[in-house]
């Protein structure tokens, strides 16, 4: 770890060691303690009691987040040209086909996320190697490939994301911006958390939430209570 500068140093002190926060108070640690001078992103780190390796312990989903996550989200509509004007109307800001198929087969991927049609999936599909590394394939769990492709443009410019699991049982995500107010931050990531303990395995046996932490861009983690989360 780098040597810590005069403004860490300070956050770090704001925050208990092994105190266990309730959302609201973990929100506003996280205003207090980020020492960038742009508008850093708002994280929440959830350690997971499932093997991910087992098919039966996957957990993954998608959550609309009330307060939106503060990025601007760039979307890709892949559709035929009976669904383009919705894709438009809807916001998104690349609409079309062969065209991006031809764009993304050749590197381009300046999108944050790609919405299609189930009819288009098998050209799609070739896009794999290219879109795959960097979780931009559009998948049926994830809402994004769909015949309502105005919907599901209109549902992620307004926040909705999708999380999984990873290989060692921790689900990350953003939720939002420092910007924020503690209120949203918290409403947030209580959303989020609800998702999480919706989507349990049946299979998962002990503890199903082990530990959730909240940060900042290069803030510190702030540990945030289990037991509380249903109380904020």
């Amino acid at each position: 770890m780098g040597k810590l500068t005069k403004n860490q140093k300070l956050a770090l002190e704001k925050v208990e060691a092994g105190k266990a926060y309730s959302l609201k108070e973990a929100a506003q640690l996280v205003k207090d303690t980020t020492t960038t001078k742009f508008d850093a992103s708002v994280d929440i780190d959830v350690r997971l009691g499932v093997d991910p390796r087992k098919a039966n312990q996957m957990v993954r989903g998608v959550v609309s987040l009330p307060n939106g996550t503060g990025k601007q989200v760039r979307v890709l509509a892949l559709c035929t040209p009976d669904k383009e004007a919705e894709a438009k109307a809807a916001g998104a800001d690349y609409v079309g086909l062969d065209e991006y198929i031809e764009k993304i087969k050749g590197g381009w991927t300046d999108v944050d996320v790609i919405i299609t049609m189930p009819a288009i999936m098998g050209k799609i599909g070739a896009l794999g190697r290219v879109l795959g590394p960097r979780g931009l394939m559009p998948n049926p769990k994830s809402g994004t490939v769909t015949m309502e492709v105005g919907k599901a443009v209109t549902e992620v410019k307004q926040g909705k994301i999708d999380f999984k699991v990873d290989k060692t049982g921790i689900v990350h995500t953003s939720i939002g911006k420092v910007s924020f107010s503690v209120d949203q931050i918290a409403e947030n990531a209580k959303a989020f958390m609800s998702t999480i303990i919706k989507l349990k395995p049946a299979s998962a046996k002990g503890t199903y939430v082990k530990s959730v932490y909240l940060s900042s861009t290069m803030g510190p983690g702030i540990k945030i209570d289990t037991k509380a989360i249903e109380e904020n």
